[in-house]
């Protein structure tokens, strides 16, 4: 019973884990891309619905780096806890920029006939640090 319990877990924890690095793997691409200033590799990782609101690599290049400058220059990357809601997978990103400064991000990703595609990304509020 034991044998069949690990057999059935490890057949489980596979996928999980594969997804898992999946998503970390596009979200880690897109920020060495924009690292790199390649805005057109950065775009690839772009869902369909922030392509089609954003029109050109161009445009989306010139967002991100007014409106999310942690992830136009990033330093370093920690992936944190990662949750399924229906159709989509929510991953928190805690990045460091150039300065040393730490940012939390949540990614919505959702995975297309391409592969896990970025479909938003949000700035979430810095946790309460006790003293």
């Amino acid at each position: 019973m034991k044998k069949l319990l690990i057999l059935t877990f490890l057949l489980f924890a596979a996928p999980v884990a594969a997804q898992d690095d999946a998503i970390e793997g596009v979200i880690a691409n897109q920020l060495e891309a924009f690292n790199g200033r390649d805005v057109a590799d950065a775009w690839q990782y772009a869902a369909p619905n922030i392509q089609s609101m954003f029109g050109t690599a161009q445009n989306f290049g010139m967002m991100v780096e007014r409106g999310y400058p942690m992830v136009w220059t990033n330093r370093d990357v920690q992936f944190l806890e990662q949750e399924d809601f229906g159709p989509a997978t929510r991953q928190v990103v805690r990045i460091t920029d150039q300065m040393g400064g730490f940012h939390f991000l949540e990614y919505q990703m959702v995975e297309t006939d391409a592969g896990w595609r970025i479909a938003g990304v949000r700035i979430l509020p810095q946790p309460d640090v006790g003293v």
